[in-house]
């Protein structure tokens, strides 16, 4: 199926449900065409607006989903309404039931390197899917510089595992550069996922916020109280509404001239 797109502030963003996004995927993968998914927020969207190169890695996505309520309701003021907000994390275990109907094999890249006592994320959440049948090839933690032999290394280690759908959560920009920079060097993937922390949520490491803080599109404060240290990542979000703003007065004045 084809999906519409529409442009917020510069941003590229597919105008589709989480039902339609999966759809589209299944549609491309069967069709064997390759697929990137990036999921922007306002944090990441603001991230575009600052840098143009950013911006064109985004852009140059198939699917651009907008995680966040921030991107929804920054629609609506511009009068380009998406028709919802698609939690990249909640796409990403949609992806995996995926991968496990059409038999696809999986690689996990990302999240932190454990130590002598605890194993890296992805190694828990390759664990916990291979218990619930989904075909996890291989495991990859992302904690070292993304170039040189250690970045060959893992470019040959995906390769050599038949992975076909890869997750890449390095958190942004990181892992849309990434994606960007590598995916000629991976032939047999035909799904790249960049999900940002959801290795941590989907190993226990991190727990989404509290129904009630998503209800009211406040789960940027619940991740500050439970991440003092996001704080300069969070404040690129007044800047994005502040954009949001000025661009909205001046589709107002221009109207009413």
């Amino acid at each position: 199926m084809d999906i519409n797109a529409t442009k917020i502030l510069g941003v590229r963003f597919s105008n589709c449900t989480k039902a339609e996004a999966l759809e589209h995927i299944k549609d491309r993968i069967l069709s064997n065409v390759r697929t990137t998914v990036y999921t922007p927020n306002a944090e990441i969207a603001q991230q575009c607006i600052e840098s143009e190169n950013f911006c064109n890695i985004v852009n140059a996505g198939d699917l651009i989903i907008p995680d966040g309520i921030g991107i929804i309701k920054a629609a609506k003021m511009l009068r380009t309404p998406l028709k919802e907000k698609i939690p990249g994390v909640e796409l990403g275990e949609e992806i995996l039931k995926l991968s496990k109907q059409l038999k696809l094999k999986v690689f996990f890249f990302g999240g932190n390197c454990g130590d002598s006592k605890n194993k890296c994320v992805s190694q828990v959440c390759s664990e916990r899917f291979k218990k619930e049948g989904v075909d996890i090839v291989g495991f990859r933690h992302g904690y070292y510089k993304k170039v040189g032999e250690e970045n060959r290394e893992t470019l040959k280690i995906i390769n050599s595992s038949g992975a076909q759908v890869l997750f890449v959560c390095l958190g942004s920009p990181l892992q849309e550069t990434w994606i960007n920079e590598n995916m000629d060097y991976l032939p047999n993937i035909k799904v790249f996922l960049a999900l940002g922390g959801s290795l941590d949520v989907y190993s226990g490491s991190i727990k989404r916020a509290p129904e009630l803080f998503i209800k009211l599109g406040l789960e940027w404060l619940y991740r500050l109280i439970k991440e003092p240290k996001r704080i300069k990542r969070i404040s690129k979000l007044p800047r994005f509404y502040f954009t949001v703003l000025k661009h909205k007065m001046k589709y107002t004045l221009a109207k009413n001239k």
